[in-house]
């Protein structure tokens, strides 16, 4: 069986596109997806990459393009005005509720607040509310994203991501092939039927 990695960060709109994809692809393919959470910015900061939104042209060629690929997919997107959001809290509780085997309800309900209700996601109490929503014990997660195991698998993911080329998110890999965006997936899907 082939096997996607998936390196994301709930902050990059272009990782919730991926995202909403990928159950698609696994199914079509028979391929094992395997989630790895990142911090982007720190991705950023190991590589000199730049958000697309610090240059203006190409922020606002993408926020038109993220509506054609929603489209496109006929998903749900609106872009959060409250951007750009501080992700380490969301992301340190990927890996936790990665490791509760909650990371479908985790990442529903935080790709939902931060890419199709607009909400304030840099608001502790409000990632509580949604995950409490969603059915999710925060009163076990959320102390997780405090445990020093937690904090280092998420930065042990980020630099393993750019040991291996990543300079953004998402990235994926199938094997040692590289993959970068969520408008490479046709790609991607390629590269798993030949992999499978």
């Amino acid at each position: 069986m082939a096997r996607l990695e998936f390196f994301f960060d709930v902050g990059s709109p272009t990782a919730y596109l991926a995202y909403t994809q990928l159950p698609g692809i696994a199914s079509r393919t028979g391929a094992e997806i395997r989630y790895r959470p990142i911090l982007l910015g720190g991705v950023f900061k190991a590589t000199g990459n730049r958000a697309p939104g610090e240059v203006a042209p190409k922020g606002a060629y993408m926020l038109r393009d993220l509506q054609r690929y929603a489209a496109r997919y006929g998903v749900p997107y609106a872009h959060n005005p409250n951007f750009p959001i501080n992700t380490i809290l969301m992301m340190r509780g990927a890996v936790a509720a990665q490791r509760l085997e909650l990371l479908p309800a985790y990442l529903g309900a935080i790709f939902a607040g931060m890419w199709v209700e607009q909400a304030p996601m840099q608001d502790p109490q409000e990632v509580g509310r949604r995950l409490v929503a969603a059915g999710i014990d925060v009163s076990t997660l959320l102390p997780l994203t405090e445990d020093q195991s937690v904090k280092d698998e998420l930065r042990i993911n980020t630099e393993e991501a750019v040991r291996r080329g990543t300079f953004g998110a998402p990235t994926f890999f199938v094997g040692d092939e590289m993959f970068f965006g969520q408008d490479r997936l046709d790609f991607v899907e390629d590269e798993l039927r030949r992999a499978g």
